[in-house]
């Protein structure tokens, strides 16, 4: 499935026993690395506590589709993931959402 940053997808990650399987939510953060791969940004609907690199994603955030529960986006748990795994697109956050998901990555990071 083809994705562009920006976007908010479900995905099927399996465990070691390749048998059971849980479905997450991710942002996708950058989409044209080699190998079908995407670097995506977990979501996570448990919002009682808000790390310093959590940072909430609420329903007006979305440009397009719809966020299921207001939710936390966990930057340092950002990863590679491949696009094999996605089951569905929930719709696009806003380009104003975006850019600031990208400044706190990158203010977490301190690479931009």
């Amino acid at each position: 499935m083809e994705v562009k940053p920006g976007e908010l997808v479900l995905c099927e990650f399996y465990f070691s026993d390749f048998e059971t399987s849980k479905r997450r939510p991710v942002v996708v953060f950058k989409d044209n690395l080699p190998f079908n791969d995407f670097v995506g940004v977990p979501v996570s609907s448990k919002i009682n506590q808000l790390h310093a690199d959590e940072f909430l994603l609420e329903p007006v955030d979305m440009a397009d589709g719809v966020l299921p529960k207001r939710s936390k986006i966990m930057v340092r748990k950002t990863f590679v993931i491949s696009k094999h795994v996605i089951v569905k697109k929930y719709g696009a956050l806003m380009p104003a959402r975006f850019a600031q998901l990208h400044a706190d990555f990158c203010r977490y990071f301190g690479c931009c």
